[in-house]
């Protein structure tokens, strides 16, 4: 008598976890690091150069990001939690080649007295 040890489910499992593990790209951090946004629409402009290693924004600010001749804009409305993350995660590809660091403080409307 054969026993069967593999079950035939155990191949379209696999696929849908690597399917679904595939759709947390940049877009999937929208909810905790902000949202991008306009740059027209920015209250501030940051100009990123090669030796740039990070930026400090303010939470709940709209900061424009200047690359070389390319730009961004992210809404810094990011979750109580969040202090700091890798600028190049919302970043759109290809435009940031180098880490960095956008250390986000407290978003004053938030702030008790």
């Amino acid at each position: 008598m054969k026993v069967k040890t593999s079950s035939p489910m155990i191949l379209p499992v696999v696929l849908a976890t690597a399917v679904l593990m595939g759709c947390a790209t940049r877009a999937s951090y929208g909810d905790l690091y902000g949202l991008p946004a306009l740059v027209s629409g920015a209250d501030s402009r940051i100009v990123i150069t090669p030796g740039t290693k990070y930026v400090n924004v303010e939470g709940g600010r709209t900061v424009a990001f200047i690359v070389g001749d390319r730009q961004f804009a992210w809404n810094f409305f990011v979750g109580r939690t969040v202090t700091n993350f890798a600028l190049n995660d919302v970043a759109p590809r290809g435009i940031l080649n180098h880490p960095v660091q956008a250390y986000v403080s407290p978003d004053p409307r938030y702030v008790g007295d």
